[in-house]
């Protein structure tokens, strides 16, 4: 058995990783950049070694560097993770001739899969069943169109090295091509170092079926069953569980068959997925689920596969990679119950999904019956616009589909966090959306329902209440003693009501109180002279509203500001140019994305302060819009 492990992640997966290999009794090597100096992996792990500045590309993807921290510390071994290099061939191979275990696949089959156009040519030759679509090597952007056309539309655009979600693109109509390819070939150039991409048919309402498979170096391999991430945004897994709604047993059979036969054609050492897109307009049928992609390593969503299983597949992993043979056959697998899982991100609904990044000055992952937290940030870290944006993952185990959807839907809005935005209130709703509810899950589910599975932009009243109550207590105290009366709006004597008016950031809430006895339960959080609370999973700051009456204001309505870190990639408009509402004027990278900021309405390009290739903080003033009329 390995002895001591080097894990070359960060964040909850690290932290994942660590948990068990010390359950193990395997001593545990954090690596980290300077962004990571205090986080919670570094803390946990036995020994920590700083391996670079802050951007990943300066520090967890450059293997040289973790290689040598790995011999430093006395390591026998190197966990990847997920993400980063986890899925690059070239190091895992460098990871081996330094006399160091890999644990994960062989560099072989990490090559044989990582291609997404060469591993659906060697999945046909395996017999196992492929999406149609153009794979081939001509790149000439007219040559693609010509194909895109020929499998007709709607098609899909995917970078041929991309994962979890990028360099990927939609395309509706023929005229949007041109623009989608060059966008995509763009993003997975700088992503993933490979502008090739392949051309796709998209599937009407498709479902994203995947299954674990596991094999080790004795010819065994197995499945796990299968998982469901169809409900997703931008291409990127919102909400996984397990099993499949309205899988049938042969129809599972089948597709888990196939997975297995995948995973035997590349000699597949290790945890794997497989991933299959599934056409359900007729229900789930195996004659109409077709081979994506692999994903030679550990998946984001693998804990639900662990809660319907038994599993601890890291433990399985460092098994595997020390020699020992798979801990158990096919027929001593089973499904027990379900599981589903959801990203917790730092991102705001509210504002186009923007990331949210910085200080965690309240963090309250409350968990609860059959609810398992996963998370690499606690109170008092932050969240770095260096890395993804996820705060943590929150598991939910039920008896049943409806048991488990209830459970975590209930921890999602039970979430609180601030100043850092989250996705908590869209989860919520997502998961009692009575669609969901019914299993009608496919990948434009989030696009389908739209504004329905918003959050709330005002807390509802009874948290007004909450907050008002409060804060009339506070300073009734505080009148009694002075004799002084210290809020405008309301008399503490009044004879039937109080009368408050309290405001956030962005609204003024005009609050009545027939009575100063509420609801012991709902209690807001005091922070300095305002209060926080949480209302559905949506976090606010509350406090009494300026003797003005006013409530925050903005910046100028045609100001076109950074809304997050990141890099200017292109400029689409020129200082003095006429716009119309909608208009495409520049693009951010930021968060590993491409962002694009339009104009709020029809006028002319005041100013323009952006310029390709340049470096812009949060809230940065990169364009001004000024009104035709104006």
């Amino acid at each position: 058995m390995i002895q001591s492990l080097l894990i070359a992640n960060r964040g909850e997966i690290a932290c994942r990783i660590i948990r068990t290999a010390r359950a193990m009794g395997i001593r545990t090597v954090a690596v980290h950049s300077d962004a990571d100096a205090q986080a919670l992996h570094v803390r946990m792990a036995d020994q920590a070694i700083h391996i670079g500045p802050s951007p990943a590309r300066e520090s967890y993807l450059v293997g040289d560097r973790i290689i040598a921290a790995a011999k430093a510390s006395g390591a026998e071994a190197i966990h990847p993770g997920y993400g980063f290099l986890s899925e690059n061939a070239e190091f895992a191979r460098a990871v081996i001739d330094a006399g160091l275990v890999w644990v994960g696949p062989s560099p072989a089959s990490i090559e044989a899969m990582g291609l997404k156009d060469a591993a659906k040519a060697l999945m046909h030759a395996a017999g196992v069943p492929v999406t149609p679509g153009y794979m081939g090597e001509n790149q000439d952007a007219a040559f693609l169109a010509a194909q895109a056309a020929d499998i007709g539309y709607p098609v899909l655009i995917k970078a041929v090295a991309g994962g979890g979600g990028k360099g990927m693109r939609l395309v509706e109509r023929a005229e949007d091509f041109a623009d989608a390819l060059a966008s995509c070939q763009r993003e997975a150039a700088a992503s993933f170092g490979n502008a090739h991409v392949l051309i796709e048919k998209y599937i009407q309402r498709p479902r994203h079926i995947e299954v674990q498979v596991f094999g080790d170096g004795q010819g065994n391999v197995v499945h796990l069953f299968e998982r469901d991430c169809s409900v997703q945004r931008r291409h990127q897994k919102v909400i996984e569980e397990a099993p499949a709604p309205g899988m049938d047993p042969a129809t599972r059979n089948a597709i888990c068959a196939a997975a297995v036969r995948a995973a035997k054609a590349v000699d597949y050492v290790g945890a794997g997925t497989i991933e299959f897109i599934a056409d359900a307009s007729n229900g789930l049928r195996a004659d109409r689920i077709w081979f994506m992609e692999m994903n030679t390593r550990l998946q984001v969503e693998h804990p639900v596969t662990e809660e319907i299983t038994g599993v601890d597949l890291v433990e399985w992993q460092l098994r595997v990679a020390s020699g020992e043979a798979l801990p158990k056959r096919q027929d001593e697998l089973a499904i027990t119950g379900w599981a589903m899982e959801a990203r917790l991100y730092a991102e705001d609904p509210l504002r186009e999904f923007l990331p949210s990044t910085g200080p965690l000055t309240v963090l309250d992952l409350s968990d609860g019956e059959g609810i398992r937290i996963e998370t690499g940030v606690e109170a008092g870290g932050e969240v770095s616009p260096f890395y993804d944006p996820m705060i943590a993952k929150l598991v939910a185990r039920g008896k049943d589909r409806a048991e488990a959807a209830a459970r975590l839907a209930n921890a999602c809005a039970r979430q609180l966090c601030w100043p850092v935005r989250t996705n908590a209130g869209f989860l919520a709703r997502t998961l009692r959306h009575p669609a969901f509810r019914e299993g009608a899950v496919h990948t434009g589910f989030i696009a389908e329902h739209g504004t329905e599975l918003l959050p709330a932009d005002a807390p509802g009243p009874e948290w007004q209440e909450a907050v008002a109550r409060e804060i009339v207590l506070e300073h009734a105290g505080v009148e009694q003693a002075s004799g002084q009366p210290s809020l405008p709006g309301f008399r503490l004597n009044a004879p039937r009501a109080l009368r408050v008016r309290l405001d956030d950031e962005n609204a003024t809430y005009p609050v009545e109180l027939a009575s100063l006895h509420g609801d012991p339960a709902r209690r807001p959080t005091r922070i300095g002279d305002r209060y926080l609370l949480s209302d559905e999973g949506q976090t606010w700051l509350l406090g009494l509203a300026r003797a003005d009456g006013g409530a925050h204001h903005g910046a100028h309505d045609g100001d076109i500001l950074s809304p997050m870190p990141g890099r200017i990639i292109a400029v689409e408009v020129s200082e003095g140019q006429a716009v119309s509402k909608g208009q495409k004027l520049l693009t951010l990278e930021a968060m590993k994305m491409e962002h694009t900021l339009t104009a709020p309405f029809d006028g002319v390009v005041a100013q323009l302060a952006a310029s390709p290739g340049a470096q812009v903080q949060v809230e940065a003033l990169l364009a001004r819009i000024e009104s035709k009329e104006g």
